[in-house]
């Protein structure tokens, strides 16, 4: 299916003039985004803390590893069940269970009192983390006038990165009020519990706003719940064509059988194209090593000789740096395009991890093995490091959640999104927890594969992925590999 065709026949009808209900789409979207921000913190929050639960419960790098990606295992299982669950009972209650799983999370991990609660904790958090990142992605895609779903979209990666922003900036406020992070602050409580203590704050938010959205209009048509849903895309699209449109996704939720796992299953390749290019954009996300940066960043500047505070304010520019061009990729991914974004971001991505391996793999080691920078190196890498961020949050980073959420068909995006977002998952666990035992054989060998995998995203977007920008979602097929292979009509 190209850009044309059925979709240029009614593009007047659908395409979303009313100022009054672009903001409304905005409204809802920016709330349901929240759980991206949750999300980003709970990923992050980690960040500031691993030096003083290192020392708090004396784990070795290996140990470590596990309990700062112990949160991903969990996000794995939130993905892959939050599908199903949400064809089952709705995208808004979905939302309120993963602010339940958040809240839960900032309480056990604050107050663990040995490393196996911590862990559990985190694992909790890591469900909500899941749910949330296949529910966010795909109640905006579903609620999003065509026009500008690729700016909606991109708002749950805004939302991450602004949660990873927070968080960072959080645990530098407390372990600088209490004079390090593993010094006690209030109530007699180390200044690393409050980092994940503050997540209740905006878990609590996050729970009441989900009660002033509506539900997924496609959801209530696919539950033959017409009035509803009528009365909701009235608000969202106007009044103009609208039992067109209704009668459009009728008939993509009704002509096929029950959404389920087997909807995702091919004869020949096991799986439709579309979810292998849906698996294979999320693990890409992952394998370019991008949460290294926000998980170990603390760790890995005090290695390579700077100080704990100056590890902090480091973390924190380069989450501001992470926020400014995901705001780049919101202006410009319904102008340019998905495809363009994603082969210029691989480029700039294998260019600066590949500048970091060649620093890292020239810089003098100390007695402990760690690569010592020099006051020219030093520089090169971090301004390499805060490049790669660059790279990453112009194109990886917003624009595979945007595709993740409107490239599959009606009848299996809940399903499909869930498969993707729990590869995703696992994909960023292998990275997480490797990379302690990768850095303590070398650096260099880190950011090398990274760069590897980076290259062959490149490959992966010119031979697989075709552009969607304006695309309605009822001419989203999954059934043929005109959706995931022949890109040169995509371009």
């Amino acid at each position: 299916m190209s850009e044309h065709g059925s979709f240029d026949q009614h593009a007047s009808i659908y395409d979303d003039t009313d100022t009054g209900s672009g903001r409304s789409a905005v409204r809802i979207a920016s709330v349901a985004a929240l759980g991206g921000f949750l999300f980003g913190y709970d990923s992050a929050v980690i960040n500031g803390a691993v030096a003083a639960i290192e020392d708090r419960f004396e784990v070795p790098s290996a140990t470590l590893g596990f309990a700062v990606a112990s949160a991903l295992l969990g996000a794995a299982a939130g993905a892959l069940t939050a599908g199903r669950f949400a064809d089952r009972f709705g995208r808004l209650f979905t939302m309120k269970v993963a602010a339940v799983l958040f809240l839960i999370s900032a309480l056990v991990t604050g107050l663990a009192p040995n490393l196996l609660i911590l862990i559990i904790g985190r694992i909790i958090g890591g469900v909500g983390v899941g749910v949330a990142s296949v529910i966010a992605p795909a109640y905006i895609a579903e609620v999003a006038p065509a026009r500008i779903r690729g700016r909606l979209g991109s708002l749950q990666q805004l939302a991450i990165v602004t949660g990873i922003f927070l968080s960072l900036l959080v645990d530098f406020a407390f372990a600088s009020a209490a004079g390090g992070s593993r010094n006690e602050f209030w109530f007699g409580l180390e200044a690393w519990r409050w980092m994940f203590l503050a997540m209740a704050v905006p878990a609590v938010i996050y729970g009441v706003l989900t009660l002033t959205i509506p539900e997924s209009p496609r959801y209530l048509i696919a539950t033959h719940r017409i009035p509803e849903a009528r009365r909701i895309l009235s608000t969202l699209l106007g009044e103009r064509g609208l039992d067109i449109k209704i009668e459009r996704i009728r008939e993509t939720m009704e002509r096929e059988t029950r959404p389920s796992w087997a909807d995702l299953r091919a004869p020949r390749s096991g799986l439709l194209p579309i979810v292998w290019v849906g698996l294979g954009l999320s693990v890409f996300q992952q394998f370019v090593g991008i949460n290294v940066i926000f998980y170990y960043s603390n760790v890995l500047w005090e290695a390579v000789g700077f100080s704990e505070n100056d590890s902090f304010i480091i973390t924190v520019i380069t989450s501001v740096v992470n926020i400014a061009t995901t705001l780049i990729a919101i202006a410009s991914v319904d102008r340019f395009g998905r495809r363009p974004l994603l082969l210029i971001g691989s480029v700039g991505m294998a260019v600066t991890l590949g500048t970091l391996a060649v620093v890292f793999g020239t810089a003098p080691l100390n007695a402990d093995g760690a690569p010592v920078l020099s006051d020219v190196t030093g520089p090169i890498a971090l301004i390499a490091a805060n490049l790669f961020v660059v790279a990453f949050g112009m194109s990886w980073g917003p624009v595979v959640w945007v595709l993740l959420g409107e490239a599959f068909p009606n009848r299996i995006r809940a399903a499909a999104l869930a498969f993707a977002a729990g590869g995703q998952w696992v994909a960023n666990w292998l990275i997480t927890v490797s990379f302690p035992s990768l850095s303590d054989i070398s650096l260099s060998l880190a950011y090398g594969l990274y760069t590897v995998f980076a290259i062959l995203s490149l490959l992966f977007v010119l031979r697989w992925v075709r552009e969607t920008k304006g695309v309605e979602l009822e001419d989203m097929h999954g059934d043929t590999s005109a959706v995931a292979g022949d890109v040169r009509r995509s371009g």
